[in-house]
């Protein structure tokens, strides 16, 4: 088992805060709590799926452009998800779409599938890798959504009901509010809780002198 599969899920040099894979769907899909749940159930959906259709096919893909090719690959299996949650909930798919297209973008880019090369890491093992990572980049949208919403929006939002979002308080009315406090709900304001985050990440990391090789 290679460096790639044995390096920490969550501080090593591969993971999602480490490297910051991902950052741009993160910000976008952090906006609400309910845009965030549903992000994490197409991150491991879409990351699940490719992982098993690359250790499939890893044998007979071609060198040249097998990048582009797992990207219409992990493109369509993130269609499914859409199509398949258009179904239970199409106002919510409607309203989700923009930040779901950045999923197989992000999928290909994070190098998930280059360990799963070496023939000694089983089906098994590399699944459950991209699951956990899959996972750990899903649970940190949902834990920055837990503070965009509620602080900017002044509420909390779950998938369901007719309207594809269901609150489970009211939200602050044009005009009320504290300006800055509703700023974090834009953009501009998940840009600096990610920046924070980040911040007291890297101290976490300085902090307890993590070896290069725990990296």
């Amino acid at each position: 088992m290679n460096s790639r599969l044995q390096s920490h899920i969550f501080w090593g040099k591969h993971a999602p805060l480490y490297t910051l894979t991902g950052a741009f769907l993160l910000i976008i899909a952090s906006s609400r709590l309910a845009f965030a749940i549903f992000c994490a159930g197409a991150l491991l959906w879409v990351y699940g799926l490719t992982a098993i259709a690359y250790y499939s096919s890893r044998k007979i893909m071609p060198e040249r452009g097998k990048i582009i090719i797992y990207l219409f690959l992990t493109s369509f299996i993130c269609s499914i998800y859409m199509l398949l949650m258009s179904f239970i909930n199409p106002l919510l798919v409607v309203a989700s779409w923009f930040f779901l297209v950045l999923i197989p973008p992000c999928c290909v880019s994070s190098g998930l599938f280059e360990y799963s090369d070496s023939q000694d890491d089983g089906i098994t093992d590399i699944l459950f890798r991209v699951e956990l990572e899959a996972g750990y980049l899903g649970l940190l949208i949902i834990a920055i959504s837990l503070i965009r919403e509620p602080l900017g929006i002044g509420s909390l939002s779950f998938p369901g009901s007719p309207y594809g979002i269901n609150e489970i308080f009211g939200t602050i009315e044009d005009g009320e509010g504290f300006i800055p406090i509703r700023l974090i709900s834009a953009s501009a304001g998940g840009l600096i809780i990610l920046g924070l985050s980040v911040a007291a990440f890297r101290y976490f990391l300085n902090h307890n002198s993590l070896t290069e090789d725990e990296l």
